[in-house]
């Protein structure tokens, strides 16, 4: 069980890698955060049906696999939590940049050890609270020095939030059901959701046509490994590791994602000295924060 656990953990490691990318090709596609999405989640959708017919994996949840149809809301509200998720996180790039995005995102362990007692009998510790004033303070500072950034920066908080509310709800499906099987009916069920938001005139559908060959390119990439594969991937360490552990792990995607950013995109990823203290503050909070919690544990 320890090597089990070691190496989902090292997986993990390397997803959270590839979700470091991804930032960076949110801000390589030309089109708005909705379509992307959705043509995201659409080519994730065909990539796992693929995947479950070559695998054998059957669609439905029968056998020991079968589950209640409140279980199966439950997961495809998971799945719109997800899509509205990458909604915000790509809204906040284009909004902002992949650094300040990033930045908001690594409050996402904060958020987690909040709703974690909500939902789980996990109890909500003092130091969480102490911790969370710290970050608290860390992001009032950077938004006073990145005015310009600010709808970003919502976005981002508003997608860290929803990120820690997947991970929670996650982790309960991927310890009872094949991920294959999850992922398909959450990116299914996000399909949905966003195909609907096309109603509305101020969402524009972007056709086929209308996406560049470096969208296209960039948008086969993001669909395949940093979704179709990442996202069963995810789902699968779940079942070894915790929802604190992996949001915690998460964390480093900022680090990741950073410095692609800044390797990849150049100047325009360079920020004030004053947004790297804050970020450095709430990053170095989350580890410490993680380090206590695994010391009591272990005691």
């Amino acid at each position: 069980m320890r090597d089990d656990r070691l190496f989902n953990y090292l997986h993990l490691h390397f997803i959270v890698f590839i979700w470091g990318f991804t930032a960076v090709l949110g801000a390589l596609i030309s089109i708005e955060s909705v379509p992307l999405v959705w043509w995201r989640m659409v080519l994730a959708v065909i990539m796992i049906i693929i995947y479950m017919k070559v695998k054998k994996i059957p669609f439905q949840f029968t056998g020991v696999h079968k589950l209640p149809r409140k279980r199966l809301l439950s997961i495809c509200l998971a799945g719109m939590v997800i899509a509205l998720h990458w909604i915000t996180f790509f809204g906040a790039i284009k909004a902002s940049n992949v650094s300040v995005t990033l930045a908001m995102m690594s409050t996402g362990a904060f958020f987690t050890a909040l709703l974690e007692p909500l939902f789980t009998p996990k109890k909500l510790v003092w130091y969480e609270l102490v911790f969370g004033m710290v970050i608290i303070g860390a992001l009032y500072y950077i938004f006073q020095v990145e005015t310009e950034y600010i709808m970003g920066m919502v976005l981002g908080l508003i997608s860290a939030f929803l990120s820690a509310t997947f991970s929670i709800m996650n982790v309960t499906f991927a310890k009872e059901h094949p991920p294959s099987m999850i992922s398909f009916y959450e990116l299914l069920s996000g399909v949905v959701l966003l195909s609907l938001f096309f109603a509305f005139p101020q969402f524009d559908f972007v056709g086929p046509q209308q996406l560049t060959s470096d969208d296209w390119l960039w948008m086969g990439i993001l669909a395949s490994v940093c979704t179709a594969y990442a996202f069963i991937a995810s789902v699968k360490v779940m079942k070894y590791l915790s929802a604190y552990t992996v949001m915690l792990t998460t964390n480093l995607e900022p680090v990741y994602g950073i410095l692609l950013a800044f390797f990849i995109l150049g100047d325009a990823e360079q920020m004030t000295p004053q947004f790297y203290i804050g970020a450095v503050v709430i990053l170095v909070v989350i580890v410490l924060n993680g380090f206590i919690k695994t010391r009591l544990q272990r005691k």
